[in-house]
């Protein structure tokens, strides 16, 4: 029989805060834009492996509902930030995905990250055609560490 994974009921907060009002598709994405090493094979054949300490940058892309007080708390840090570069405190996260096995047991997958500074604005668009995106606004934000646990 196969492995089963049951997945629902994940949760994102930044700064100690759930975010609740998300938006559509993927309401919250976390990528590693860097690789952990760096590979070079030399003459005779020699194989150098370096540690890339970027590789522990990463990456969170959140789709919130646009004028929801989320939007309100996320854009206020952000205006902070530009604000006094120097003196922002930096902005932490956490992720946790929740999967179950099927038979009524649980493992959390958490990610934790320190570290972050807003990476882009919030752009807009205004559209006549349905296009369900103008509703959403969407926040970039890069955090220097980050680790991932499973409990």
């Amino acid at each position: 029989m196969g492995t089963i994974s049951l997945t629902g009921a994940d949760t994102i907060s930044i700064d100690g805060i759930p975010l609740v009002d998300l938006g559509d598709g993927d309401v919250g994405s976390l990528t590693f834009p860097n690789s952990l090493t760096e590979t070079k094979k030399g003459k005779n054949g020699n194989g150098i492996i370096a540690l890339n300490e970027s590789g522990d940058i990463a990456e969170l892309t959140l789709r919130v509902l646009r004028g929801s007080l989320d939007d309100a708390t996320l854009n206020s840090r952000l205006v902070l930030m530009k604000q006094d570069f120097a003196s922002f405190s930096t902005v932490v996260g956490e992720i946790i995905k929740k999967m179950g096995d099927g038979q009524g047991n649980v493992t959390n997958d958490i990610y934790n990250l320190s570290g972050g500074s807003f990476s882009k604005r919030t752009e807009v668009t205004s559209n006549v055609e349905g296009n369900t995106d103008q509703a959403l606004a969407i926040y970039t934000i890069t955090f220097l560490n980050s680790s991932r646990a499973l409990t």
